[in-house]
């Protein structure tokens, strides 16, 4: 599961800068040799328990550290003592084991219903059993029988769970199948749920149902995790179950429809419905459970003799291989290095519109948001994105599909990998220094997070199982992945994870597994590992000074561990860590070290004092960090430190300094090897300097990375200089990427508007995201009546994250005309638009925050009345919203 849109709304609000803590860690790690292909594979064809002889493995409680304070001076008040346990939230308990489902459906587009037939086969797991219970969500009941039988089964409902009663009592030998008729009604409910990572729990969607919107395709999918999928089918939903399926899925023949396991045959009806008929021999979690149904184009590819199709809307159909980048490579690459070969019998990627989160890695049919559906040219910006979470999804079936989590307090067994194969994938394809940029990303959205505190990462005490979907269980737990591989080496991590992936394929785990896993391979105790990352709250806050004593000839390193022990943060961490020794000339001698004490000094011979020391050499700790440098050091760490994070911390270091050092380094950032250097360079870079102005030229014109061109073309506009009018124009060809041709226009704008405003002109007929918003962002810096149409017409189309910039272009733009009439005009449209429970929440979003700022704009210029109508509009709007995110969201909004 890849979740954006959350990201998306808070980034509106958040200061960029404030992600980064001063000398904050960031991560690292070593290339590794492919291991051997694993060998063919034997499962119970239930992926369960085997009955009979063979023994089952054991798993193995953590142990609880405790802290006492050994002296106390003054014994304080025993606080209040709980008269209950914590929450706890156990893992489900089986009564039967689900063993294969199959259903039958076909769909009522005018009531949003879907008409199933489900045949379950299961058998009590361990206890004799004369009643069986489903999930089963907001269902009209048709009819309840065993299969072959015309009794009807007695039963109870209580619209979220069926129970059966089977009329004798089976074993945990015998079989049984029931048939379940059923209709589906998944907006017809009083409530709706859902969290931030997924944004509603309704688990089948019907989209545009009614053909009302015309530049909407009309789609079916569904969205089961997190327990949603028994709004369109009974089961036991539940990650720790697992069953084989068929789906038998009639619809109208000019539909494609997808869903897990293989198409084995497709159907034409009397009546112009078709059936396919898609099934799915090997076992998987009810959750994993998909289908979409839609106009698709499908673009056929092949890996290892496996079907690789891509699902796109026909006018993407040429760019189906871009959106989906390097799909077979990645297939390859994985299963080399985890020496386990693609367990699936096929692999699909679908696009649907929208979409209630970021992507989810069905099994064998991964269902991606329309974010990533762009043509060549938009993707020129953003290929990336759509690499890391192609990667990512794929990765899940590993990791979450083939070896799942036992429960959401386990989520990170999941989502932690899928995180992380985006640093491996980003190292093979592009090297470690792009892999380090990524994870530093990742431990800054982590590390923002805990500002409003922190849970353990495996955490049996969640509030709401949605809550696990959060930077603690992405972002800490790749994170935790690469402290692992460092702690253990390449070969060790990868030949634990085929070991993990071998002992407990096609069922469930829990973090003791994995830890087992790692002690098997490596033959090292790893509870201390597991117990402060996996089971424990937090991260080191670390506070580091170095000093060199010429009398004894010794170099110094002192580490402070500064975090609040509070909420199981630990006191102190145990942490080991290389620190590297240079000398004058940039040669460095590594030395190993392990902090075990809350503050904790170390020597090291040094005859000469040294032009560096630099702890935490291998940047693999998770871990906020203050490095007592001087500048001079931090300028030799730019230049000899081996790593990107080496060379970014010191940037950091000197990004706001004014001095003459300081200077000298942004000036040599702007010839960094890394993209992320220059770019950040290019935007601090001093244009009064023509030396420097060459730079950017040069950057403007060759540098091979979209968002360093655009950089360097807003540091030149700033310079108002009609003589780079050419450079602008090269910005602006047909092969730029939209963000050079945003930058170009912008910067042209601010030497000779007129000549910006002509270029305009001749791309205003364009419909690309990219050049709309290049466009409004020139014409609401220029704001003309004339302009008011062409804002008009775009209004009713950005949708997606697009909508959050264009709408805030468009209210510059009518703040600019001063037009009493027009804004009245303007606010009652974002009304209907906040209103309209039929538009997306992407378009309802930026609607209402549009009313917010004209809001702040009135109150500021002193139109309190004006200030206050839009207030209780606001006020209005949240009331009204049926969406709990949007309504949490629009909270922000309460006053100016």
């Amino acid at each position: 599961m890849k979740n954006l849109l959350p990201l998306a709304v808070l980034a509106l609000f958040l200061f960029t800068q404030a992600c980064t803590p001063k000398a904050a860690d960031k991560t690292v790690a070593s290339p590794a040799a492919p291991t051997p292909p694993a060998q063919p594979v034997e499962w119970d064809t239930i992926g369960k328990p085997l009955l009979g002889d063979k023994e089952l493995d054991t798993k193995e409680d953590a142990p609880v550290e405790y802290q006492f304070l050994e002296e106390a001076v003054v014994k304080p008040e025993a606080e209040a003592r709980p008269d209950s346990l914590p929450r706890y939230n156990a893992s489900h308990t089986f009564e039967h084991d689900l063993i294969h489902t199959k259903l039958e459906l076909s769909f009522d587009w005018a009531k949003k219903r879907a008409n199933g037939r489900a045949t379950l086969t299961l058998r009590p797991w361990f206890y004799p059993a004369s009643q069986l219970t489903l999930d089963a969500k907001n269902f009209d009941i048709h009819s309840v029988r065993f299969e072959g039988k015309t009794d009807t089964l007695a039963y109870r409902y209580d619209n979220a769970q069926l129970v059966i009663q089977l009329g004798k009592t089976f074993t945990r030998t015998e079989e049984f199948k029931v048939v379940i008729v059923y209709t589906a009604k998944p907006d017809e409910r009083t409530s709706f749920g859902g969290s931030a990572a997924i944004t509603s729990d309704k688990g089948l969607y019907f989209i545009n149902a009614d053909g009302s919107e015309p530049d909407k395709p009309r789609q079916i999918w569904t969205q089961g995790e997190t327990e949603s999928n028994s709004f369109w089918f009974p089961t036991v939903d539940k990650p720790n179950e697992r069953c084989t399926q068929e789906m038998y899925i009639t619809v109208e023949d000019k539909y494609k429809t997808l869903s897990n396991g293989v198409l084995i045959s497709s159907k034409k009806n009397a009546d112009g419905t078709r059936t396919d008929y898609w099934k799915m021999d090997k076992p998987h979690a009810p959750y994993l459970f998909m289908m979409a149904v839609g106009e698709y184009a499908i673009v056929r590819d092949k890996w290892r003799g496996i079907p690789v199709d891509y699902y796109v809307e026909p006018k993407y159909e040429q760019y189906a291989r871009d959106i989906y980048p390097y799909t077979t490579e990645m297939l390859e690459f994985f299963s080399n290095k985890l020496g386990y070969a693609f367990p699936w019998p096929k692999y699909s990627q679908v696009v649907v519109r929208d979409y209630v989160s970021g992507a989810m890695e069905n099994t064998t049919a991964t269902i991606f948001g329309e974010f990533i559906q762009l043509d060549k040219r938009s993707l020129l910006d953003n290929h990336l994105t759509n690499e890391k979470v192609v990667a990512h999804e794929m990765f899940h079936h590993w990791f979450g599909d083939l070896v799942t989590t036992e429960s959401w307090s386990n989520l990170t067994l999941n989502e932690g990998f899928a995180n992380y194969s985006e640093y491996l994938w980003l190292e093979h394809k592009y090297g470690r220094e792009e892999a380090d940029f990524h994870e530093l990303n990742e431990r800054q959205g982590y590390i923002y997070s805990t500002q409003g505190g922190g849970h353990p990462l495996i955490d049996f005490g969640y509030e709401n199982r949605e809550n696990m979907f959060d930077a603690h269980s992405y972002n800490k737990g790749g994170a935790i992945l690469h402290m692992l591989r460092t702690q253990v080496g390449d070969d060790a991590f990868f030949t634990a994870l085929n070991r993990y992936l071998k002992k407990n394929e096609y069922t469930d785990v829990e973090a003791h597994e994995l830890r087992l896993a790692f002690e098997d391979v490596s033959g090292q105790d790893l509870n201390w590992f597991f117990n402060q990352w996996f089971f424990n709250t937090g991260h080191p806050n670390l506070d580091i000074s170095y000093d060199w004593d010429e009398a004894s000839q010794k170099a110094s390193v002192t580490i402070a561990q500064k975090q609040e022990p509070a909420n199981g943060v630990p006191y102190i961490f145990e942490l080991p860590l290389k620190v590297d020794i240079y000398d004058a000339s940039g040669k460095a001698r590594r030395e190993a070290i392990r902090l075990t004490k809350r503050s904790q000094t170390f020597m090291f011979d040094a005859p000469v004092k040294p032009a560096l020391i630099n702890a935490d050499a291998e940047k693999a700790l998770l871990a906020v960090k203050a490095d007592q440098h001087s500048p001079e050091e931090w300028a030799f760490l730019y230049h000899h430190g081996p790593l990107f994070q080496d060379r970014l911390e010191a940037y950091d270091f000197f990004q706001d300094k004014s001095t003459p050092l300081a200077a000298q380094i942004r000036t040599e950032a702007l010839q960094d090897k890394h993209w992320a250097l220059r770019q950040a360079a290019a935007g601090k870079a001093d244009v009064s300097k023509p030396e420097v102005q060459a730079a950017l030229v040069k950057l403007a014109e060759s540098d091979p990375e979209p968002g360093v061109r655009a950089a360097a073309i807003e540091a030149l506009g700033e310079t108002a200089d009609k003589k780079y009018a050419p450079v602008y124009e090269k910005g602006m060809a047909p092969d730029q990427p939209y963000s050079v041709l945003s930058a170009a226009l912008d910067a042209l704008s601010k030497s000779d508007p007129v000549a910006a405003i002509a270029a305009a002109k001749n791309l205003e007929n364009d419909e690309n995201e990219g050049i709309v918003l290049a466009l409004a962002d020139l014409y609401a810096a220029n704001a003309t009546p004339g302009l008011l149409p062409w804002f008009q017409k775009h209004a009713g189309k950005m949708d997606n994250m697009a909508a959050f910039k264009y709408y805030d272009l468009f209210t510059q733009f009518l703040i600019g005309l001063e037009d009493p009439a027009v804004l009245d005009q303007s606010i009652s449209g974002f009304q209907a638009t906040s209103l309209n429970l039929n538009t997306s929440l992407w378009r309802r979003f930026s609607n209402t925050k549009a009313i917010a700022d004209l809001r702040n704009y009135f109150a500021q210029s002193g139109d309190q009345a004006r200030a206050t109508q839009l207030t209780q509009m606001l006020a209005d709007i949240r009331e009204q919203e049926p969406d709990a995110t949007l309504k949490m969201y629009y909270g922000m909004f309460n006053q100016p």
